[in-house]
């Protein structure tokens, strides 16, 4: 999948994002809207991730998907 399909389907796939990062909020989720560099801006801030961490992480959740 890409992140075209991401982002075209963000409310149905906020499940599956949530289910990968559980402690994003409900709120934050809303927030990021389907931009890619707010979900991984907000993977970085609650995980403690660096930009390239979780970028790579968005990388695989697009791989499995």
């Amino acid at each position: 999948m890409n992140w075209d399909q991401v982002e075209g389907n963000w409310k149905q796939m906020t499940g599956n994002v949530k289910a990968k990062w559980g402690e994003l909020t409900d709120d934050e989720l809303a927030e990021v809207n389907g931009d890619r560099e707010a979900l991984e801006g907000k993977i970085q801030a609650k995980y403690g991730k660096s930009k390239e961490e979780a970028r790579e992480e968005v990388n695989q959740f697009l791989r499995e998907q």
